[in-house]
């Protein structure tokens, strides 16, 4: 590796990244826990019966991912912008898509795929059907990445704001509710017994789309937010 190249920043971010987020390895599970009370307050609002449970267990885990992903958002930029090293990538002569890139990638690995990993078990809470443990993680597995890409966008065109937390969700929310909306719609066309596969790949095409675009509308919603 070529010292001063764009892979070797790139690794360089990546690594300080995971290096930071060790260090606060303790707010990287809050999401996890986030995730897990929803679900959990979900058999006590609507009883115990299991059937009625397992017709919304698909619906409730993603609603319930979906909002942690929102509580861990704000973070993606706002550490690097108080210490002044988000300017420094502004600055660098390196493709400032790409090393947003890799940091939207770091996030995804430490907030998204912890609450992937643990999906099948907020499923058994709520009597997730046989067909579901399957697809559910192959639905999240698609939707979390667009989600992650989507809210970087907007993340960066509110990093420069203090108090940003209500502008941001208010901005987010609208993006992901068609991610939504397909995610839980195919579960639910599976528990269905009917087709599912058109949900998933009208997602997949989404999240092709937005590894190419997203990076880009980033990378030009910071430089307006910091001039």
């Amino acid at each position: 590796m070529k010292p001063g190249s764009t892979l070797a920043a790139c690794t360089a971010l990546v690594r300080r990244d995971l290096t930071l987020v060790w260090r606060r390895r303790g707010d990287a599970a809050n999401p996890i826990l986030f995730a897990l009370i929803v679900v959990a307050l979900f058999p006590l609002a609507l009883g115990p019966e299991p059937e009625q449970l397992r017709r919304i267990a698909a619906g409730v885990v993603f609603v319930a991912i979906l909002l942690a992903g929102l509580l861990a958002l704000d973070t993606l930029f706002r550490s690097d912008y108080e210490d002044g090293s988000l300017e420094q990538l502004v600055l660098s002569p390196h493709p400032l898509s790409l090393l947003l890139a890799c940091k939207i990638a770091v996030h995804w690995l430490t907030t998204a795929l912890p609450l992937i990993v643990v999906s099948p078990l907020l499923g058994e809470l709520l009597h997730l059907a046989e067909p579901l443990r399957g697809l559910l993680p192959l639905a999240l597995l698609l939707a979390t990445p667009l989600l992650s890409l989507l809210g970087a966008v907007c993340v960066a065109l509110t990093v420069g704001m203090h108090r940003s937390g209500m502008l941001l969700a208010l901005l987010v929310l609208p993006l992901y509710v068609p991610v939504l909306i397909f995610g839980a719609g195919a579960c639910n066309a599976a528990q269905a017994g009917l087709p599912f596969a058109a949900p998933l790949l009208w997602l997949g095409a989404a999240l092709v789309l937005a590894l190419v675009l997203a990076p880009l509308a980033c990378a030009a919603a910071l430089r307006i937010s910091l001039s």
